[in-house]
């Protein structure tokens, strides 16, 4: 009756089916990993933004890369811009996540001598991409700058490509080593996401909005969708064995009946 399970055709599917199963549950728990991590995100990112500002020299120096605890950290830093240094990092977005142009990051001397990279905020690329764009002046004299502590940009972290050839002050990655290269004074880990400053300055870059820590995203959604199809294979699997069963049958009962051989032929 089941004699054609071991047809190749059976055996085929039968086997795809069993690859199937294990593939689908890995991938529905692959999706709730990333479902995971984007809660435990979200929850740092609170938890950050929602901490006293402390000095940026408590929580990073040089080449000391920023903790993943410290992330998003509200930090203070004090000190004169070096606007001399100054460069723009191509291809980023405003804050309506479409409109593409350059962040300006300056690096500020502090009173210690030592330098922390500042991304001040947003300009729009303008037509010429291989000219340094008009950059608003940064607030001249000592300046207290307030903002959200990030780490270093990497082509593995960011997914960003680190492209060689740009045209002068021109970077794809906030990196504070990179940039360190080309500074005298020591360069603090990571760098400051503007928030306020004081003085603040007039016609200064668009601000870097907060990040977005209240959604999850579809990851649950997708996990729990994964482990549906693993359980739907086999289903599916007992629903064609069923079928072929019943087409067998079927073909069976439709085959014409022998007709009865006439005594002594």
């Amino acid at each position: 009756m089941y004699r054609f399970l071991l047809s190749r055709q059976w055996v085929i599917l039968t086997l795809v089916g069993l690859a199937l199963i294990p593939a689908m549950i890995r991938l529905g728990f692959w999706q709730l990993h990333r479902h995971e991590h984007r809660v435990a995100q979200n929850q740092l990112i609170a938890d950050s933004l929602a901490a006293p500002a402390v000095p940026v020299g408590r929580l990073t120096a040089p080449g000391r890369a920023v903790a993943h605890d410290d992330m998003w950290r509200t930090v203070t830093a004090k000190g004169r811009y070096d606007t001399g240094h100054e460069v723009v990092v191509r291809q980023r977005t405003a804050a309506d996540d479409q409109t593409i142009g350059y962040y300006v990051l300056t690096p500020l001397v502090m009173d210690n001598g030592r330098a922390v990279l500042v991304n001040r905020g947003w300009i729009p690329a303008g037509n010429d991409l291989t000219r340094f764009p008009k950059v608003p002046a940064a607030p001249s004299g000592e300046v207290t700058v307030t903002g959200r502590l990030k780490a270093d940009e990497t082509t593995g972290g960011s997914g960003i490509k680190d492209k060689k050839g740009l045209p002068a002050r021109q970077v794809m990655l906030i990196n504070s080593e990179q940039q360190a290269k080309s500074l005298s004074e020591p360069v603090l880990g990571g760098y400051i996401e503007l928030t306020t400053s004081s003085p603040k300055g007039t016609g200064q870059p668009e601000v870097v909005p907060e990040p977005d820590h209240s959604g999850i995203g579809p990851h649950m959604a997708y996990a729990i969708q994964w482990w549906l199809f693993s359980a739907g294979v086999p289903v599916g699997w007992v629903v064609l064995v069923r079928r072929e069963l019943r087409d067998r049958a079927a073909a069976r009962a439709a085959e014409p009946a022998p007709e009865p051989v006439a005594a002594g032929t």
